[in-house]
């Protein structure tokens, strides 16, 4: 039995129609991974959508030591976007992305158990206060450090609402700073498409196929035109083979390029991607209180 929440979360994941959604859904019994497959055979999706809404509140923040050689990346989630914008709590992120990038903690529960900067405090020491204080739940979601022998460069969009981390082998802080920018808004996975695992290309590649099939073309037109469209899938989850972003005429790569550059990695954090925050009905949130 197909619902019309699996309907619902289908046509979030995959952007297809309802009815597409519906359809492929009943062949696939029920199955969500298989009829995003379908949709994705029939053209109907678009690969890589992520799934699920951007949903949950708070910052993210980077560090950057002055020599450009340590560099850190953190999301603290919080339940409102008031919150976000409190000045308390923007000094807080940024407080413990500074430790991140100090203290080097291993994961989340090593960070909270950190020392505050110069306090007798613990890092979830002072995350409590600021939850007792501002009236919040707030958590440290994710971060990360880099430490390199060549340069490290951030770049904050929207406020705190994406942060990025790009670590450079080779090259100058403004070519880093063009570099995160377009990380920030072309959404690349990778830097080289070597790093794509190949079961993944595998998988594209497949269903690149059936999608021509699927266009009338004979099996072995159908496997030319997949060589001919996975380097679209490269240039939409690969940095180095994306478009530039201030110059369409040239890749990214061209860029690096004429300006002996080199990108050894990054991060991207956007707030609260991948979270599904509650959805509350008003009315009934506002009859709870009074009663």
């Amino acid at each position: 039995m197909v619902s019309a929440s699996m309907v619902k979360e289908l046509r979030d994941k995959t952007g297809a129609g309802m009815m597409d959604c519906k359809k492929v859904l009943t062949e696939a019994d029920g199955d969500m991974e298989k009829a995003a497959e379908l949709l994705r055979e029939r053209g109907i999706a678009k690969a890589g959508k992520k799934a699920g809404r951007i949903a949950a509140e708070g910052l993210v923040a980077t560090y950057v030591t002055d020599d450009k050689k340590v560099g850190s990346i953190v999301e603290v989630n919080a339940e409102t976007d008031f919150v976000a914008k409190n000045e308390e709590f923007r000094t807080f992120v940024a407080d413990v992305a500074k430790i991140i990038a100090k203290a080097n903690p291993k994961d989340v529960e090593a960070l909270l158990a950190t020392k505050y900067l110069d306090t007798d405090k613990t890092v979830e020491d002072v995350l409590k206060d600021k939850i007792y204080t501002i009236g919040e739940n707030m958590t440290i979601r994710r971060f990360d450090r880099f430490e390199t022998e060549g340069l490290i460069e951030s770049y904050i969009h929207g406020d705190g609402k994406i942060a990025v981390l790009v670590d450079m082998a080779k090259g100058e802080s403004v070519v880093a700073k063009d570099v995160c920018m377009q990380i920030a808004a072309a959404r690349p996975e990778y830097v080289y498409d070597k790093e794509v695992p190949q079961d993944r290309v595998a998988k594209e590649m497949e269903i690149l196929k059936i999608q021509a099939m699927n266009e009338g073309k004979p099996a072995e037109i159908a496997e030319k035109m997949v060589q001919g469209r996975i380097g679209k899938f490269y240039s939409e989850i690969c940095l180095v083979d994306q478009p530039f972003v201030k110059d369409g005429n040239q890749k990214v790569s061209d860029m690096l390029k004429s300006n002996q550059a080199e990108v050894t990695r990054f991060v991207r954090f956007e707030k609260g991607e991948g979270i599904e925050k509650k959805e509350e009905n008003f009315a009934e949130e506002v009859m709870k209180q009074l009663k």
